[in-house]
Order: structure tokens, then sequence, then C-alpha cells
């Protein structure tokens, strides 16, 4: 899971002068696991991983995860998890005695919902049949499995460790192993693919028959090997008849797309990451995790953990690196900018249930964006149109002062 953090920079229109509200009631709550080490850190990837050694410190890390839990267990305010995402990293490299360990203990401290979601993520290269079977006895019902490509010269461009094959595989030992729900990620736009690569690729990950997609751009991103000696990427007349004709696809084929790149069966959409675009709570542990919880009294605090695993194992050393209480200016952006991602958008009412603030604080912005068609003429609802979520950043800007 992706988590962010705008600058305090950020001032929105209208909002400022707004009392913000006790909220009535606090948003569903979330628990984000953060396994930081890999196999092999990809050059595309932005996102808190390191190398990992020929033995990993699981029993160090999951005493350190279950102590930095205890310490924000006192904004949890008796509220049960309604979902976990173990995200990386690569978290299939621990074994299932580290993650029953973590499990329990989480369980111990903070009640779990009868119908929890309780996700990891997995990729190819570390499928193991026996491990993914008592991953499946230990409550862990849904797998996300990072393929990307299916074909070779384009995992080797990636960096991946998989071949199409071992990928192929991994789907049918995740059904065997008990998961029938189980997320394949996906990418396109990949160094010099052709829309027919594309569209294979896709077929292959709809014959496999997930209840889940994520298929989403390549993307070049700071502080990564891309970044510094960028590939050859397809033109931009490419990558849309790419993206129109992968969703078309898509949708014959039965999957719906929920968000700007999450496509599901009807009934199966990650409510994890609903639960964080439609601005819930979740707690974050973990090397560089981020989390976000509301308090009754209308405080909504974003948190970031220690990044290094060194120092995040350093018992000298603070598992909390910072914290921010939203202000009403920024409320409008951070709750927007999730919501409107989700293409039929959110109800009304959740904006000043989430965020303690009117709803008519909204309301000239809101017309504005309405106007240039990129929101839907809609009381009861915040939805982009299809155009908005084309061009979300432009849409996101109307809220801007």
């Amino acid at each position: 899971m992706t988590d962010s953090h705008p600058a305090s920079s950020l001032i929105i229109g209208g909002a400022a002068s707004s009392p913000r509200a006790p909220l009535p009631t606090l948003p569903p709550l979330a628990l984000y696991i953060h396994i930081p080490w890999c196999v092999r850190k990809c050059p595309y990837c932005d996102f808190n991983s390191h190398t990992a050694s020929p033995v990993l410190p699981e029993q160090e890390y999951v005493d350190a995860l279950l102590a930095d839990l205890d310490q924000d267990l006192h904004g949890v305010y008796g509220r049960q998890i309604s979902s976990i995402f173990f995200g990386g990293g690569t978290p299939s490299l621990f074994s299932a005695e580290a993650l029953g360990r973590l499990l329990k203990g989480v369980e111990q401290r903070i009640p779990f919902a009868h119908d929890i979601e309780i996700t990891l993520e997995a990729n190819p290269g570390t499928f193991e049949q026996e491990k993914f079977v008592a991953y499946r006895k230990l409550g862990i019902n849904r797998l996300s499995i990072g393929i990307q490509s299916f074909q070779q010269q384009k995992l080797e461009a990636l960096g991946r460790i998989h071949n199409g094959d071992e990928a192929v595989r991994a789907a049918g030992m995740a059904r065997q192993a008990g998961f029938d729900n189980f997320n394949l990620d996906l990418m396109h736009g990949l160094p010099d693919q052709s829309l027919d690569d594309a569209l294979s690729d896709l077929r292959q990950a709809i014959e496999l028959k997930p209840t889940h997609i994520s298929w989403y751009q390549l993307t070049l991103e700071p502080n990564t090997v891309f970044w510094n000696q960028p590939p050859v990427l397809p033109e931009d007349d490419t990558l849309w008849d790419i993206q129109e004709a992968g969703q078309a696809l898509l949708a014959a084929h039965g999957y719906v797309q929920y968000e700007v790149s999450a496509y599901a069966q009807p009934g199966r959409p990650a409510r994890h990451n609903l639960n964080y675009w439609s601005f819930g709570d979740f707690i974050g542990i973990g090397a560089g995790a981020h989390g976000k919880l509301s308090h009754p009294d209308g405080r909504i605090v974003r948190t970031w953990k220690t990044r290094l695993p060194k120092d995040y194992l350093n018992p000298a050393k603070s598992f909390q690196a910072g914290e921010k209480a939203l202000s009403n200016d920024e409320m409008p952006f951070e709750f927007l900018m999730n919501a409107l991602r989700l293409t039929a958008g959110v109800e009304s009412h959740l904006y000043p249930e989430r965020t303690g603030l009117p709803l008519e604080s909204l309301a000239e912005h809101r017309r504005e964006a309405e106007q240039s068609g990129l929101m839907q003429v809609e009381p009861s609802r915040l939805a982009a149109t299809e155009r908005g979520q084309l061009f979300l950043n432009d849409l996101l800007q109307k809220f801007l002062s």
C-alpha cells in the first residue's frame, strides 16, 4: 500500500474558517504492517525496501513490530481491526511461524472483526507450496502476487527475479493452498512494450482467474535507478491505446474498475484499500510505515515510522519518526485526493463524518469542478467524471486556493 504525506503548505479555499466538529463516529480501523526486505531491489521501486541478508532477523523484527503497536494502542479507543495488509518489500520472505506469532500478538492487543480481510504481498520467486498452505492456516485469506509481466524480456528489464512460468504457477499454487481471493499486480507502459505485448500480459492474467487485478502504468519515480537511468518507454499514443484496449478487455471478462488502477470481480474489491481511499483509519507499524488515526475530539493525526531497518531494530531509537495533526486547510485535499480515485467516488455525507468539516465548505470549488466537466453533478456523491479520472491532478487543483 502507498501512503502519502502532502506538504503542510497546501491551502484549501473556504476550509480554514470552518469550525471542525467532533467526529460523530470513528471510521473503520485497519492495520498496515511493513516488512522491508526483498531478494533484490527493483530499478523502478521507490518503496522502503532493502536487499535481504541470507538470514533475516525475524524474531527481532516481530518483537519490534509488537512493541511499535503497543505504543500506538492509546489511539485505538477499543475499536476492532477490519483488515490487515502485509506490505513490503516482500513479506512472503518471512516464515509462517514468524507471521503466526505476529498475528497472535496483534489479536491479543486489538480484537479482529469476524470477517477480517488479511492480505499478504508475495512475489512468484518466493512461492513455496508448503509455506503458503501454512499462511492460509494462520487466517491470512488474501494474497497479492507481484507478477508485473509474464514476458521474460520485460521481466529482465524490470529487474524481476522470477520468470513467466513461475508467475503462472504461483497463481495455481495460491489456489491450491486454499486462497480463493487473490490479486495479481501487473504493469503496462513497460520499456519497448507494444499494444500486443501489453494485451498479451493482460490476457494471461485474466486466464488465471484472479478475483482482483491491479493494472497500472509504470512511472519513473525519484530516488530509483530508472529515474537516474531512464529506459525507453512507449510513446504517449501507444500508452493511450494500451489503456483503452486494456480497460475494454478487463470489462469484457467481468472485471469492474472501481479505482484508477484496480479491477475486481463483483463483490471482490480490496477492502483494506477501500478503507484507505475512503479516508478510513489505519495503524502503520514497521520500518517506514505510515498511519492515520482519527480522534473523537476531531483531531486527525498522520504518523510515520523510522525508515531504516537497522534503526527500527535499535532499542535506543524511537519507532516513530514524526507525526502531524491535519489542519482544516489540509483536510479537503487529504480527503479528496483519495476519494476521487474511486470511480464511484464516495457518498457526500462521508466528508463531514470523517473530517468534522461541513460539506458546504467545498461548495464553491465543487461547482467550478462540475462546470469544468471534471466532477459529477450529483449532490449525494463526491465523484469525478470519466474525464476527471483521466485528469485527476487538474481536478484536485480546483480545490486549492
